[in-house]
């Protein structure tokens, strides 16, 4: 799997509220992150999520670098990313992965989390330029939270686009440093975390 920084978490997120991340949480590739802002509130369209699959790294690879071209980067600078944010099958590992779509079954976004609990790193989050801003970020960022939970994660590294921080702010996430991007030599990416909260009780559940 390519260096997290660039590529995430490749992120691209100023977004909702707006890790591989320049990239979008793989970071300068991002975390690589993609995520919901720079344009304001969008209609919201109908959407699902489930697990990715290996056949879909390519086209996931596809919405990762178009959701990083988002933020204006140039040809030359996408470019340096494409390595970092290129997926391959095995990176996406069962119950690590969620890909959100519409009713048509068009892919609309998706999310990667990896690592060694207790501690996991949010490697990728993209959402296609066409429906940033329309909250699906939010939403696959909470998706990463459940990923990590189930995997015994209770905290997340991010290693963040410089666009995608103010999102991951809003997310409850914090800089803890920087980290040198994955992509182009010299470029240090903000450095975040965000702790893993515990699954809600069912409704109806007595209190402890």
């Amino acid at each position: 799997m390519p260096f997290p920084s660039e590529a995430h978490a490749r992120t691209d997120a100023r977004t909702d509220a707006g890790a591989r991340t320049d990239a979008g949480t793989r970071t300068d590739a991002g975390t690589r992150t993609g995520a919901d802002a720079r344009t304001g509130a969008r209609a919201r369209p109908h959407v699902r999520l489930r697990p990715a699959r290996p056949d879909e790294a390519s086209a996931l690879s596809g919405l990762a670098l178009r959701s990083k071209g988002h933020w204006g980067y140039d040809d030359a600078f996408l470019a340096a990313c494409r390595d970092e944010l290129t997926l391959r099958p095995e990176d996406l590992a069962p119950g690590t992965a969620t890909v959100a779509e519409d009713g048509a079954g068009r892919v609309l976004g998706f999310v990667l989390v990896d690592g060694d609990p207790p501690r996991g790193r949010l490697d990728m989050l993209f959402v296609d330029p066409p429906v940033i801003g329309s909250g699906l970020g939010r939403r696959l960022f909470a998706e990463a939270l459940a990923i990590a939970r189930r995997l015994g994660m209770s905290r997340l590294t991010i290693d963040a686009d410089p666009y995608t921080e103010p999102f991951y702010r809003a997310m409850g996430a914090e800089v803890t440093g920087s980290v040198p991007s994955g992509s182009v030599p010299g470029r240090l990416l903000p450095l975040m975390a965000v702790d893993v909260p515990p699954a809600a009780p069912p409704a109806g559940a007595p209190p402890r």
